[in-house]
């Protein structure tokens, strides 16, 4: 299921969310856990967290009374192909003008 990647930059825009990212890259964690981080309030993070559930980074998970995070790496490869298309066009764009100019030169 592929996400609006509008939903994406929003939940990176914010430099709190981009933060959590952080600690969620080496570990899953509780909002407990990532409240420990953070000088917001519970409810704070738990907003956060679904922004950037939303934005598909994160995957939270049941588990027992606890919510458990992670990051979610398919929602990451979305974003990488989104943003291959514009590296693609630059790549085009580029060799197009370092033709050019090699055939001025010549």
């Amino acid at each position: 299921m592929q996400t609006d990647p509008h939903d994406t930059f929003k939940a990176l825009a914010d430099p709190t969310r981009r933060e959590i990212l952080g600690l969620l890259k080496s570990r899953e964690m509780t909002i407990g856990d990532v409240t420990r981080h953070f000088d917001i309030t519970r409810p704070a993070v738990k907003k956060h967290l679904a922004i950037l559930e939303s934005g598909r980074l994160i995957t939270v998970t049941p588990r027992g009374r606890e919510r458990i995070n992670a990051i979610n790496p398919e929602g990451f490869r979305e974003l990488e192909n989104w943003l291959e298309i514009f590296d693609r066009f630059w790549d085009d764009r580029l060799s197009a003008l370092k033709t050019a100019v090699e055939k001025d030169a010549s």
